[in-house]
């Protein structure tokens, strides 16, 4: 018997090949056939297969996330994140404490495309940002893309997120349940339809295959099932029965795909996304003098998605990609003050109701070409019909006693609402001439309406690799991106709050040009290494006025000022994804300014000033260790220079205006503010640490439960969330000191 010798790296991947037999004239590694009672088999070829590395893909700033690696790190209330992940990037800053804003290199959290299977989220957070929409169980894969952006993209200025949702598993059915300290979940997969025969094999728990396939996600925090009547327990005591309160909060997740396969060239999906945060509040009063006064409080905010794709495939050359989507993002307040008295004909009744929505209708077709072994094309074309309703509230109040009786109604509207259309087409090309030389050059081509007016955009993409050593390689990129929608926001904190208005006849649309070199090194197929210097021009960005305030105007327009900005710094990330230790390192030095000097909309006297979320460093270290096959343990580190605020430096007593009013007055102060974001807030820093206990189940083999136990900002440190001025010293206000957190899944 004739032996196979295979060569391999114990840190590699192996790759295990029935080789054909060989042809006259052909040379094979190695040839070696065993004789068994008569019977020839084929050898087996057992090879070391290389990883895909950064060095070999033209695409520069763009960065695959690691979903593994993921699950395992130490998240708030131990609810794991992708897009807190995605924050320990180089490249990418988070807002205040508990924020989930992303800040990519100096754009602000409205120039993010996040898109789940393709569809844009126009909000993707939880609990005020805390937490995001994507629940980590149904979540198969996630691409960020900070520069050198594919044609294919558009409509955003500093980042593309794409997260792409699981297919069900043909093979069987599967699912998490999943209970923590934040929230409930339970996942499921598995195929829809089996043939009478393929369902038998089931039964004999053999390998099945069926041709439709699901996947279904529900998630839910629980706080507010035993906090809303304890909350009412404890008022109701504490006031003799004469108040009671109730009150909570909650968010809740579903995901849904289906997925049929009609052939290897053919296949229908369909994905459906709903979460809703909601916060409510009611108040009862009854005053012993017979008195009664009854407030509630409603709000919620969420988004609603919903997409059909089909894929086909012509020949082994071109495949095409068609999706109609619609996407809504909403948010509605609701407050009531209903007040009665034991006098007859006296009685006081408030209504407050506030709503916004924004909302999407798209049809995207895309196409895969390869015409050749040196050529890769992608092109296709698109169109969106907005409609935009940044925010329309109702007011009505009536009071009614013996002599008085009042009564008013009002409705208050901010920006109206507004229909746009937006049309796309884009080519690409990915040329590959010779193994150390490959170029990705593209063009996407806009077209944006609204009212009266249109807005062209035209916009080139080119990247370039070049290889001078196999395990070296010089990237070179450019991108001009456009962007036709705005955040209105005067807060360091994403909140539900914040407008989506389009671009208007007043209003251009935002641009941006960046060009990137960066530098990638493969270390021993262990370790990669890569260097990105990039610089950034950002023009037609929006920022509020001094002193703007929607009760002197309804129209936004006359509140924002239009000004230019731009960006620069160094990144540099050491990656590892295989061996017993994994995770990565990565820092980042930023700058990031910004200029209002255009007449009638100077800000800082027309001056140069710092963006809110200028970060100078920025660095962040995740690491995990695979003990053995039931221990994982992780730690997180993070480190950043403080946000930029606004601070008053002087403070004065108005003597013109105690003499004016009078000098019983109360005087009035003035304050003096040198310029806009004057102040650094103190550095960021924590340390989160993690562990992951998987036991088998002696019962069922498939069966698995784990155990997850992290400690966020383990030391408690009191990172500042806001600081404040308060009788001439500083404040700083923090909101999660150390957290442990646990949570138990059942995988089945």
């Amino acid at each position: 018997m004739k032996q196979v010798v295979a060569l391999f790296s114990l840190s590699l991947p192996l790759t295990v090949m029935a080789a054909p037999p060989a042809v006259s004239g052909e040379s094979t590694d190695m040839q070696t056939e065993e004789q068994l009672t008569g019977d020839t088999i084929s050898e087996v070829v057992v090879k070391a297969s290389r990883p895909v590395s950064g060095t070999q893909s033209v695409q520069m700033s763009a960065m695959e996330v690691p979903i593994d690696q993921i699950m395992a790190i130490p998240a708030i209330g131990g609810e794991v994140d992708v897009l807190k992940a995605v924050q320990l990037l180089p490249g990418v800053h988070s807002g205040a404490e508990g924020s989930g804003g992303l800040y990519v290199r100096g754009g602000g959290p409205d120039e993010n495309l996040v898109m789940l299977d393709g569809v844009p989220l126009y909000s993707v957070n939880h609990m005020l940002g805390f937490f995001s929409v994507f629940n980590a169980d149904i979540v198969k894969s996630g691409t960020l893309y900070e520069g050198n952006f594919p044609a294919r993209y558009g409509g955003r200025l500093s980042s593309i997120i794409d997260v792409e949702q699981k297919d069900g598993d043909p093979l069987g059915y599967h699912g998490n349940l999943t209970i923590g300290l934040v929230s409930t979940k339970l996942s499921v997969e598995g195929p829809v339809y089996w043939h009478k025969d393929e369902w038998r094999k089931y039964r004999r728990r053999e390998p099945v295959r069926g041709q439709t396939t699901f996947t279904v996600s529900a998630r839910r925090t629980l706080y507010d099932l035993f906090m809303a009547p304890l909350a009412a327990l404890i008022t109701s005591r504490r006031s003799g029965g004469e108040e009671r309160t109730t009150a909570g909060y909650y968010f809740c997740d579903i995901n849904a795909k289906l997925t049929h396969t009609f052939s290897d060239s053919d296949k229908l999906s369909g994905t459906f996304y709903y979460g809703d945060d909601v916060a409510y509040a009611r108040i009862r009063q009854d005053a012993s003098s017979g008195r009664s006064e009854n407030m509630r409080m409603h709000y919620n905010w969420g988004n609603l998605l919903a997409a059909v794709r089909y894929e086909h495939r012509f020949d082994h050359r071109l495949h095409c990609n068609t999706r109609v989507s619609y996407t809504r993002y909403k948010y509605n307040l609701h407050l009531t003050d209903v007040a009665d008295s034991n006098r007859e004909n006296e009685h006081k009744n408030m209504e407050m109701v506030y709503d916004s929505y924004i909302m999407d209708l798209t049809a995207q077709t895309d196409f895969e070409w390869r015409p050749g072994s040196r050529h890769e094309v992608h092109f296709g074309a698109g169109y969106t019909f907005h409609t935009f309703r940044p925010q329309v509230g109702r007011v009505a109040a009536s009071e009614v006693t013996d002599s008085t009786s009042f009564h008013q109604d009002t409705t208050i509207s901010v920006g109206g609402t507004d229909y746009t259309h937006e049309a796309n087409v884009y080519i690409e090309d990915t040329y590959t001439p010779c193994s150390w030389f490959k170029l990705n050059v593209g063009l996407h081509a806009g077209l944006f309406h609204t009212g009266r007016t249109t807005y062209p955009s035209v916009e080139p993409r080119a990247g370039m690799r070049f290889l001078p050593h196999r395990d070296v390689a010089v990237k070179l990129s450019y991108a001009y991106m456009t962007q036709y929608v705005h955040m209105l926001s005067n807060s360091s904190v994403s909140l539900p709050t914040d407008l989506w208005v389009p671009v208007t006849d007043k209003i251009p649309p935002m641009h941006s040009m960046q060009v990137a070199l960066g530098v990638t090194y493969n270390i021993c197929n262990q370790v990669e290494l890569s260097v990105e210097g990039y610089y950034k021009r950002m023009i037609n960005l929006l920022e509020y006025k001094d002193g703007a305030s929607y009760t002197t105007t309804r129209n936004w327009q006359e509140l924002v000022a239009v000004g230019n900005g731009w960006s620069y710094g160094v990144q540099v990330l050491a990656r590892r994804g295989v061996g017993p230790v994994t995770g990565w390192i990565g820092y980042t030095w930023s700058r990031t300014m910004r200029q209002f000097d255009r007449e009638g909309q100077e800000i800082n006297f027309g001056k140069p000033f710092h963006a809110k979320y200028d970060r100078e460093h920025d660095l962040s270290i995740t690491l995990q260790y695979q003990i053995n096959r039931q221990w994982n343990i992780a730690a997180t580190f993070v480190y950043a220079t403080g946000t930029r605020g606004t601070m008053p430096l002087r403070k004065y007593d108005d003597m013109l205006y105690s003499t004016t009013v009078g000098q019983s007055a109360q005087a009035r102060n003035i304050y003096y503010v040198s310029e806009r974001n004057n102040y650094k807030m103190p550095d960021y820093h924590r340390l989160d640490l993690g562990a992951t206990c998987r036991l088998p189940d002696k019962k069922h083999a498939e069966w698995e439960h784990i155990l997850h136990m992290a400690v966020y900002n383990a030391y408690c440190n009191f990172n500042p969330f806001l600081v404040y001025p308060k009788d001439n010293k500083l404040y700083k206000l923090s909101l999660l000191p150390v957290l442990p957190s646990l949570s138990y899944t059942f995988k089945f």
